[in-house]
C-alpha cells in the first residue's frame, strides 16, 4: 500500500483510518468475504476508499472496484496501485459497464441504503455474475438500526427491514443465506488442537437464565445469494477479531481518563472545603 494522505471521514463512507466499532464492522465482512473470493474473479461494487478491494486482492485472481466517486477512485488507483490484480474504475454500481457472466464473486457492502434504485442494483448484479456466482451484500436492518434507535443517518435514503431485503434477493437468485451482523461482547472459546468442529453459542437472559445460541437482535444483515445451490460447509457463525484489541485499549483509556478526572476532582472538592473553613474563620 502506497503512502499517500487519508480521505477526510465524512460519515457517508468507511476509510481504515477509522477505529473502534466502525472499523469492526466494515473490516469483517471483506474478511468473511475472502474465502469466497480466493483464486476469483471479484467486483467490489461502491468499492469506496478501496481498502476492502485490497484486501480481496490478496486472495482473488483478479478484482476490479467501481465507485461512483472520482475522489474515491483517485485515491484509491494511488493507494494501492502496487496490486497487480487490481483495478478501479469509475461508474455507478447500478448501471455497471461489465460483461456479462464475467464475475464469480460481487461484493457490495453497505451500498442499498445510500440509493433508491435497488432493483436496478440487484438486476445488474445478476447480468454480471456467472451461473454459478455468489453476491454477498450487507444492508442496516432499518428495525434496529433506526427504529430501535431513534437514530436516522442522514446519508441513507431508503434502509430495509428484513423481509424486504429478502423479497428483493430471493426475486432474482434462488438460494439465500442472511446472516445478522453486530458487534457483541463475547468470551471465546477456541479449541487448541488441530480437530475442527460445529460452532456453538450461548446468551444469557435478563432473568439471569443462559439460551443457547447469540440471542441478539442484528444491526446489520450480510446476504449471500446465488442461482445455484450455495457451497457446503459454510459457516454459521464467523468471528473477527484485531490481535491488538482496540477496542480493549480504548476502554481502557477512558478508565483511566474517568479514574484520573475523579481523582483531581477529589482535590479540588477538598479545596474548596479548605477554602471554606479559611472564610468561616474569618467571618
Amino acid at each position: 500500500m502506497n503512502e499517500l494522505p487519508v480521505l477526510p471521514f465524512t460519515g457517508e463512507r468507511f476509510t481504515p483510518e477509522c477505529v473502534r466499532e466502525i472499523w469492526y464492522e466494515h473490516i469483517h465482512r471483506y474478511a468473511f468475504a475472502q474465502a469466497l473470493a480466493a483464486g476469483k474473479y471479484v467486483l467490489d461494487a461502491a468499492c469506496g476508499e478501496g481498502y476492502g478491494s485490497a484486501l480481496l486482492a490478496d486472495v482473488a485472481e483478479s478484482v476490479v472496484g467501481v465507485d461512483i466517486s472520482q475522489q474515491a477512485i483517485d485515491h484509491a488507483r494511488g493507494r494501492y496501485a502496487d496490486r497487480r490484480n487490481l483495478r478501479f474504475e469509475l461508474g455507478d454500481a447500478t448501471q455497471l459497464d461489465v460483461p456479462d457472466h464475467s464475475i464469480d464473486l460481487v461484493v457490495s457492502f453497505e451500498t442499498l441504503e445510500h440509493l433508491t434504485e435497488h432493483d436496478a442494483l440487484i438486476d445488474g448484479f445478476a447480468r454480471v455474475l456467472r451461473d454459478d456466482g455468489i453476491l454477498l451484500i450487507s444492508s442496516p436492518d432499518k428495525a434496529t438500526y433506526t427504529d430501535a434507535s431513534g437514530f436516522q443517518n442522514e446519508f441513507h435514503v431508503r434502509e430495509l427491514y428484513r423481509q424486504e431485503l429478502l423479497d428483493l434477493l430471493s426475486a432474482r437468485f434462488p438460494h439465500v443465506r442472511l446472516y445478522g451482523q453486530k458487534l457483541l461482547f463475547q468470551s471465546v472459546l477456541w479449541a487448541q488442537d488441530a480437530e475442527n468442529g460445529p460452532a456453538s453459542a450461548a446468551s444469557s437472559l435478563p432473568d439471569g437464565q443462559v439460551q443457547p445460541g447469540l440471542a441478539y437482535a442484528p444491526l446489520y444483515f450480510v446476504a449471500m445469494c446465488s442461482r445455484r445451490p450455495l457451497p457446503e460447509g459454510l459457516p454459521s457463525l464467523h468471528l473477527f477479531g484485531d490481535r491488538e484489541e482496540s477496542v480493549y485499549a480504548h476502554y481502557n483509556h477512558e478508565i483511566r481518563k474517568n479514574i484520573e478526572a475523579g481523582g483531581r476532582i477529589a482535590e479540588l472538592e477538598a479545596e474548596i472545603a479548605a477554602l471554606r473553613l479559611a472564610l468561616a474563620a474569618k467571618s
